[in-house]
């Protein structure tokens, strides 16, 4: 019999699958710190948790061979998203609890794993339910869509946050509602999917047959081994693990400094301007600055925007030490905090490039998933000892260290092999 859904258009189905994608990322790795700043957690354990719990993006590479080599990329994907529906619902219950901070990052940390296992699977179906024509058009789509994640969930869901607290003046019951609709958009999305997706491993049946035969054929170390025997790999890893060293400081501190009172050095933000200056204004341009940075990079080369993208990203850190030192009114933190974004966007685009140009050969991806598992080592390591730091030094200090911790990286630069101008256009395109 043949499946109906193979013929269906990937519109109606990968723009969701890339929307799911983003938002338990969004709510496990920043919107967890603004509720636990909101129910007034302190700020090194905020750091210090919120930063561990990213350990399965780091680690996602180790069991990616299982999730291609048992069952199919469908039903792994359709299984994580309603488990993810569980741990949302288990989360929003969670903050009525006694014990709420240590249970909710139980949740939070299973809540991870699904999501980078969900991650491994919906971009193994990705490629399998798409030609390569298809590939090529739809990957402009899906990563818009995962940044209209990022803007529901930093921006929408935030905002609703400030709004209810407001009114219910309940911020337990306000956080509950709010991730208990994240919830439930997982389960209509789950009803959807299974639904609509259509099934391209359907005649690979040989790989649910006898999965024993065929992990032991996986050259996966191997594959590691080519990954560190690239020339100049220890500058290529400094450069990975330092690039945006200050910027995974200033990462979850920022968020912390908004929001904390001024009597305790920050500015005072409630929730809802929280989500209108750094959820939604800070997310717009933080994604122009990717269109942007991706124009520059297709029209100048990777080589030659490099630098200048590396500053884009480190220079405007330092309006957080105006606003620090300054405490301006909140018409001049929107335009500081939209700036320091767009560079932020500018700034990744450019090391997003390069971690593909460094994931060369036959395992091509496998090596860029090695690269993207270092760079959230690379983010976790300066993000769990930034809340110590600030607590110690104040925010004024800290953010002043921010930009000094950005020297390192921008360094490495000049020491790191780059592509040639044919080379960045095989990248590029």
């Amino acid at each position: 019999m043949t499946n109906k859904t193979t013929s269906l258009s990937p519109w109606l189905y990968i723009p969701t699958l890339y929307f799911a994608e983003g938002i338990p990322y969004m709510i496990i790795n920043a919107v967890s710190v603004i509720f636990y700043k909101k129910l007034e957690v302190d700020n090194a354990q905020i750091t210090f948790w919120t930063s561990l719990i990213s350990f399965p993006w780091i680690l996602k590479m180790f069991w990616s061979p299982f999730v291609d080599i048992y069952s199919t990329k469908r039903k792994w994907l359709l299984t994580m998203q309603m488990i993810m529906f569980f741990c949302l619902s288990f989360l929003s219950l969670s903050f009525h609890l006694p014990n709420f901070f240590f249970i909710s990052l139980g949740i939070l940390t299973i809540a991870a794993f699904i999501s980078a296992t969900y991650d491994i699977a919906t971009d193994g179906f990705y490629m399998l339910a798409l030609h390569p024509e298809q590939q090529a058009l739809f990957v402009g789509i899906r990563s818009l869509f995962y940044r209209f994640a990022i803007l529901f969930s930093t921006g929408f869901l935030v905002f609703l946050a400030g709004y209810l607290e407001e009114s219910t003046q309940n911020l337990p019951l306000s956080w509950s509602i709010v991730i208990g609709i994240a919830a439930v958009i997982f389960a209509f999305l789950f009803v959807f999917h299974l639904v609509i997706l259509p099934k391209p491993e359907s005649n690979n049946k040989n790989l649910e047959s006898n999965p024993a035969t065929n992990i032991t054929n996986i050259p996966f170390l191997k594959i590691i081994v080519s990954y560190f025997r690239q020339p100049k790999i220890v500058i290529i890893l400094a450069f990975i693990l330092l690039y945006r060293f200050g910027e995974a400081m200033l990462l979850k501190i920022a968020s912390l400094f908004l929001l904390d009172k001024p009597e305790l050095g920050g500015l005072g933000l409630s929730t809802q301007e929280f989500g209108l200056v750094y959820g939604t204004f800070g997310v717009i341009s933080l994604i122009c600055g990717g269109i942007l940075g991706g124009l520059l990079i297709a029209n100048f080369g990777l080589k030659k925007c490099l630098l200048p993208m590396a500053l884009a990203l480190n220079l405007p850190d330092i309006f957080y030490v105006y606003m620090a030192y300054a405490k301006p009114p909140i018409k001049f933190v929107y335009p500081l905090v939209s700036l320091e974004q767009f560079g932020y966007g500018v700034g990744f685009t450019a090391f997003t490039v390069y971690l593909m140009y460094v994931s060369k050969g036959e395992h091509k991806t496998s090596h860029f998933a090695i690269s993207t598992g270092l760079m959230a080592l690379g983010l976790m390591i300066p993000g769990a000892i930034s809340g110590q730091i600030q607590q110690a030094l104040g925010y004024p200090l800290f953010f002043v260290l921010v930009c000094l911790a950005t020297i390192p990286g921008m360094l490495t630069i000049f020491f790191i092999p780059l592509p040639s101008e044919t080379e960045n256009n095989r990248q590029v395109n």
